[in-house]
């Protein structure tokens, strides 16, 4: 529970600190405070997609037939790069940048 609490302020963090840069660009409007969301929205899925890697690994185990099993990629690898690359674009498109937060050892196992 207290991993859930420390993510959820670094989210809000993150988020506030995205509207502040805005701010202080003189970047106003309903339309700026919605890409803002849209980012945080990636940023939670790419934190789903990691939690997935670390519990399930790169590779999964998947049946292909009633006593066959093989492996393949986790998918969520190639997502997690597409996400990242998303949010990027999207922080450039709005002329920000990701602040460093300082973060313990239970942050960085999202």
């Amino acid at each position: 529970m207290a991993g859930t609490k420390k993510k959820s302020e670094l989210r809000e963090q993150i988020r506030q600190d995205l509207i502040d840069q805005l701010e202080r660009q003189g970047v106003y409007g309903r339309h700026y405070l919605d890409l803002v969301e849209d980012y945080m929205a990636l940023w939670d899925t790419k934190n789903d997609l990691i939690r997935d890697i670390k519990e399930r690994g790169v590779m999964v185990r998947y049946q292909n037939g009633q006593n066959q099993w093989g492996h393949k990629k986790n998918d969520s690898v190639d997502n997690l790069v597409k996400v990242n690359k998303q949010m990027l674009i999207l922080l450039k498109e709005l002329g920000l940048r990701a602040e460093n937060f300082e973060a313990d050892d239970d942050d960085e196992e999202m």
